[in-house]
């Protein structure tokens, strides 16, 4: 059997999937065996419990009024300045100021992999990534969206926004601190 790497926060349904495949019944011992499973369910319910954790934060500033480069509640939000606040506040990680450099920085998704706490991003602008919000599923996105409106929840499927999509990413630091990274070697 050949040495492997399972990253827990990236492969989380990878893993599963391999353990559960025809011929892998000795990959699912070892695993039960070394205790691995149960600490990979730990770690995915630390991973689903920051998620949740950043979107009620989010949740929490429904009506904080935009503000071009706004980044505190106190003075209001911009887009990406409201993401960056919500990362900081939630989870402790400070993301880029702009949208098009947070999307930069994060691992592109497929849109259907979305889940809670990923990224949204639009192109509001004319320009790739000029608009970005916090998917809180379902289809939905919670964002700051411009000057005279205020911190909401909108659906990706409404015409604006469904022609503007420009694509998703998952901020991965956030999501699995390096002690959650198992070697794993049969």
């Amino acid at each position: 059997m050949s040495r492997w790497l399972c990253i827990v926060a990236l492969s989380w349904s990878f893993c599963l999937r391999a353990i559960a495949a025809p011929g892998n019944d000795d990959i699912g011992r070892f695993m039960a065996d070394q205790g691995l499973l149960e600490r990979l369910e730990q770690v995915r319910t630390r991973v689903a419990d920051k998620a949740s954790d950043l979107v009620i934060t989010a949740m929490g500033f429904l009506g904080v009024p935009y503000r071009r480069g706004g980044n505190t509640a106190e003075t209001g939000f911009d887009c990406s300045g409201f993401v960056r606040a919500m990362y900081g506040q939630a989870i402790g990680l400070i993301l880029p100021r702009r949208a098009n450099e947070q999307a930069a920085a994060t691992q592109t998704i497929d849109r259907e992999d979305l889940q809670p706490g990923d990224l949204v991003f639009f192109n509001t602008m004319r320009q790739a990534f000029s608009h970005v919000g916090i998917y809180v599923g379902q289809g939905k996105f919670i964002h700051s969206p411009r000057p005279g409106a205020q911190v909401r929840v909108e659906d990706m499927g409404v015409a604006y926004w469904a022609r503007r999509f420009d694509g998703a990413r998952r901020v991965l630091s956030a999501a699995a601190p390096a002690p959650d990274v198992l070697a794993i070697q049969p």
